[in-house]
């Protein structure tokens, strides 16, 4: 039977259409998805070259950036259209370059800044990493150590400038949530909150700011422990200690209330065990225990944790989890999950008392 493309008769463009118009939108999606390492590549530009403090004055055009930043106007301009269709930034008719409230969280001088969280995420060594998705996929364990021939941490203990690069861009992500779980849980009026794998204190900082009846102990490493922003903060002078340590080992007793933020996705079920189980043994039977991570949803909608849960299986081997995923992991190590309070951040709050 012949065909629209061998019949060398005129062809019906209702066919045509039919055939080809679903696959033509499909390639278009597909062609976007496929370059969004260009997408990547493009905000790392901008944050490098700092193109958001430039525009916090009032809009210019890539010509006058080109000439602030040293750059090439025409190249700059075309990479700034790109992340406008992002809603990064918005080009107005006359061709000058605006801020919106995502590409205002690039400024380098505002408060919760994810300027180094975006320089972080965007790092040659992630990017490597990402590159080997496939090997990981296929053969399990995470890309980062096939390229890199360590696990990610104990990379980062070797190299002092990642490392550096991974705590400020850490603490650069998690200011904006910090203040949120800080906002969202109702912490006690007096006890002890002991942060575990703290960085360098954030959200301790936030849950001890306006409770002065709380105390607080930071623990981690000593690289983030030896960059802590406590010791800076009136608002929070004498109610805090930090401590070095591994959560492996074991984590600081006699606190009221234990938080693990952004800990046990870094690390597959058993390990996560390890870390749950120094936890309880080291709380009281009343204490309780903070789980602050993405809670992954059912269905098909967009979810930055989903996003973050390949992150995950490529850098560090470690996970995102379901409620009911958390809830297993917990029971196995001796807690009961009593409640998930979302917050206005991706991340949730995921209560546990010891069983």
């Amino acid at each position: 039977m012949d065909t629209p493309e061998n019949s060398g008769g005129t062809v019906d463009p209702a066919v045509v259409d039919a055939a080809a118009g679903p696959a033509a939108g499909a390639a278009g999606q597909l062609m976007e998805i496929a370059l969004g390492h260009l997408l990547s590549a493009a905000l790392r530009t901008a944050a490098r070259c700092r193109i958001a403090d430039h525009l916090a004055p009032g809009p210019r055009t890539a010509e006058e950036l080109a000439e602030l930043t040293g750059t090439h106007a025409g190249h700059l301009r075309r990479v700034l259209r790109y992340l406008a269709t992002r809603g990064v930034f918005h080009e107005d008719e006359a061709g000058a370059f605006h801020l919106t409230p995502v590409g205002d969280a690039l400024r380098t001088d505002v408060p919760y800044s994810q300027h180094g969280a975006v320089v972080m995420l965007t790092d040659a060594a992630f990017q490597r990493t990402s590159a080997g998705l496939e090997e990981a996929v296929r053969e399990e364990g995470a890309s980062f150590e096939r390229v890199f021939g360590q696990p990610f941490f104990a990379y980062l203990a070797g190299d002092p400038a990642l490392r550096e690069l991974f705590d400020a861009g850490m603490s650069s992500l998690s200011a904006p949530i910090d203040a949120v779980v800080a906002g969202t849980y109702p912490f006690p009026a007096k006890g002890t909150v002991v942060d575990v794998g703290g960085g360098r204190g954030g959200l301790l900082r936030a849950v001890l700011r306006g409770r002065p009846g709380l105390t607080g102990i930071l623990f981690d490493q000593t690289p983030a422990v030896s960059t802590h922003v406590l010791s800076g903060d009136e608002a929070v002078r004498g109610r805090w200690s930090a401590e070095s340590g591994d959560f492996f080992t074991g984590v600081p007793k006699g606190g009221d209330l234990y938080v693990l933020k952004h800990v046990l996705h870094d690390w597959p079920d058993e390990s996560c065990l390890r870390i749950l189980r120094n936890c309880r043994t080291a709380m009281a039977p009343d204490a309780r225990l903070l789980i602050v991570e993405s809670v992954l949803p059912a269905g098909n909608d967009p979810h930055p944790g989903k996003a973050m849960d390949v992150a995950m299986a490529a850098i560090v081997d470690g996970q995102e989890r379901t409620e009911a995923e958390f809830a297993a992991l917990l029971s196995r190590a001796g807690f009961e999950l009593t409640r998930v309070l979302p917050t206005a951040a991706f991340p949730s709050v995921v209560e546990a008392v010891p069983a």
